[in-house]
């Protein structure tokens, strides 16, 4: 594959078959002869964007406690975050998936998309050190931060939620969670209750992203949106 546009992109020069490992899917290596997939890069990339972030956080909110701090660090590199930053760099159409994978949306899937950027970041390090990684960060992670409470909505909804209600001085959300489907394929529902009334319902393949999709969809309607 010729990754010279990703690599304008980008901004900085990374070494081709770095590139190529880092955007080569788990699915992909299994359906291939198990050759090398993105997870070691991936684990590093992990590393160097938390190094990176926290480092820019921390300069850049002096005035910010350790937990606002780590609150919004671990809003930003989030999988929710991460896949957004990738879908502004245009990731999606260079990762490399089995053909399963492909053929249900993996390129789309914010988990692939936020592991394939975090393995690019691991590459980026490899061939020019801190700075090649920090180019990537700073191109597509520090514009997110800029506007918190949309970040923070991103990876935490159920708790912006919750702080939104408070100030309004409305009850408390409570969720009411039902599922359909057997054990290895349920559909979890969940709606969102406020003083009685159900605001919003979100569907999803687990607790946690049901809610969150309802969460995310009471915001909306609460603000009138």
């Amino acid at each position: 594959m010729d990754y010279a546009t990703l690599t304008m992109r980008l901004g900085i020069s990374i070494d081709p078959g770095l590139i190529d490992l880092a955007l080569t899917h788990s699915s992909y290596s299994y359906e291939n002869g198990k050759t090398p997939d993105n997870e070691r890069l991936e684990f590093l990339g992990d590393s160097v964007l938390g190094f990176i972030v926290t480092d820019y956080l921390y300069r850049a909110n002096p005035d910010f406690s350790e937990g606002e701090l780590s609150r919004l660090r671990n809003a930003t590199v989030s999988a929710k975050t991460l896949s957004i930053a990738a879908m502004d760099l245009g990731l999606g159409e260079f990762i490399k998936l089995g053909k399963g994978e492909s053929g249900s949306g993996g390129s789309s899937k914010p988990n692939i998309l936020a592991d394939a950027f975090e393995a690019l970041i691991g590459a980026a390090f490899i061939s020019g050190g801190l700075e090649s990684a920090r180019v990537i960060i700073s191109k597509y992670v520090f514009p997110l931060i800029d506007d918190r409470e949309v970040l923070l909505e991103t990876s935490e909804p159920r708790t912006v939620l919750l702080d939104f209600a408070k100030k309004n001085g409305w009850p408390e959300p409570e969720f009411e969670v039902t599922f359909t489907g057997p054990d290895h394929q349920r559909i979890f529902f969940a709606n969102v209750i406020i003083g009685g009334k159900t605001i919003a319902t979100g569907e999803g393949k687990s607790r946690k992203a049901a809610e969150a999709m309802a969460a995310s969809l009471a915001l909306s309607t609460l603000r009138g949106e």
